[in-house]
C-alpha cells in the first residue's frame, strides 16, 4: 500500500501541469486495467433502442448472480419492462408479478448482504465513511468494511435485488439501479449484484412515475425490454467488451488522490477529502 501511495505522488509531482482525474485515467498504462469477463456482463436491449450493460459481482452475491445468469439464459426477462422510476432514487425492472421462475433458480437465496473480508485484496480508503467504520476498494469494487465483513455500496448506477419485507431476499428477477444520491442506508439490507457500466444515462433520464414510490400508474408508461443476455452468449460481433481499472494500481491511487485534492485550472481550493461514491472506479470500453 505504501508503494502505491508513493508511486501516486510521484506521478502527480512529475506532471508538467496540474492533472485532472480524467488526465490520470487517460494516461493509465495497459497494466492498470483488467478485462471484465463476458459472463460477468449482463446486456439489456430495450425495444426503443438503448442498450444497458451491467457488470455483475459474483464475488459478493454468488447465489443471486447465478440466478441472474440462469434467468438471462432462459430469456426470462424478454417482454419484461421498467415499471418504476422514482426521482433521486431508483429505476426498477422485471415483470412486477408472481410469474413462475425458470428451472434451476434458487427461490430463497441467502441474505448476501455482506461477505467475509478474508480473501479480499483491499485498497484502503483514507477518508471517513459515514456508513461504516472503514471503507476501501476490493477487486475493482467500492466496499464498506465492518469488522471481518465487507459489503458493496449503493453508489450511483449500482444494481440491487428487489425484495419483499424481510426475511425475503429476492431472487434476482426484479432488479433496480440507483439513479440519485447514493442511498447508502440500503447497504447491508439488500443484495447488491453489480453496477451499470453503460447506458445509465438512458435509465436516469426516463419520465418519473407518478404513482406512490415512483411506480408508473399506467402500464402504457412501462419501458419494454426486448432482450436480456449475458455477453458470453452473444455473437462476438455484438458482444460488448469492457475493462475496469485495477484498484491496487498506482494509477488508481493517483486518481483517488486527485479526486480528494484537486487543484488545477478550474479548482483553486482542494476539498481535502472525498466520499466513497464520489470516487467511482473507472471503467472503459475496449477499443477494437
Amino acid at each position: 500500500m505504501r508503494y502505491f501511495a508513493l508511486a501516486a505522488l510521484a506521478l502527480l509531482a512529475a506532471a508538467p501541469k496540474p492533472l485532472t482525474p480524467i488526465d490520470i485515467v487517460a494516461a493509465a498504462p495497459a497494466s492498470a486495467w483488467r478485462r471484465i469477463a463476458p459472463e460477468d456482463l449482463l446486456v439489456i436491449d430495450f425495444k426503443a433502442g438503448p442498450r444497458v450493460v451491467i457488470q455483475l459481482a459474483p464475488a459478493f452475491a454468488p447465489v443471486h448472480v447465478a440466478n441472474i445468469r440462469a434467468l438471462a439464459r432462459a430469456h426470462w426477462w424478454d417482454g419484461a419492462a421498467i415499471y418504476r422510476v422514482q426521482d433521486n432514487y431508483v429505476v426498477q425492472w422485471g415483470h412486477n408479478d408472481d410469474r413462475k421462475l425458470s428451472a434451476g433458480i434458487v427461490a430463497r437465496p441467502p441474505a448476501e448482504y455482506v461477505r467475509p473480508l478474508a480473501g479480499l485484496p483491499v485498497t484502503r480508503f483514507a477518508y471517513r465513511d459515514s456508513y461504516a467504520p472503514r471503507a476501501g476498494y476490493a477487486s475493482g469494487w467500492p466496499v464498506a468494511i465492518d469488522g471481518r465483513t465487507a459489503s458493496l455500496t449503493h453508489c450511483y448506477a449500482y444494481v440491487g435485488v428487489g425484495r419483499d419485507l424481510a426475511p425475503d431476499t429476492g431472487t434476482g428477477g426484479e432488479l433496480y439501479a440507483v439513479i440519485g444520491h447514493a442511498p447508502r442506508q440500503l447497504d447491508r439490507n439488500i443484495a447488491v449484484v453489480g453496477r451499470v457500466i453503460a447506458g445509465i444515462e438512458a435509465m436516469s433520464s426516463l419520465p418519473r412515475g407518478t404513482d406512490a414510490l415512483g411506480f408508473y400508474k399506467e402500464r402504457s408508461s412501462d419501458v419494454p425490454i426486448a432482450s436480456t443476455r449475458l455477453a458470453s452468449d452473444l455473437p462476438p460481433a455484438d458482444r460488448p467488451d469492457f475493462e475496469v481499472m485495477d484498484t491496487a494500481s498506482a494509477s488508481f491511487a493517483a486518481y483517488l488522490a486527485k479526486r480528494a485534492n484537486r487543484r488545477d485550472d478550474f479548482y483553486r481550493r482542494a476539498a481535502g477529502g472525498v466520499d466513497l461514491c464520489n470516487a467511482p472506479v473507472p471503467v472503459r470500453p475496449v477499443k477494437r
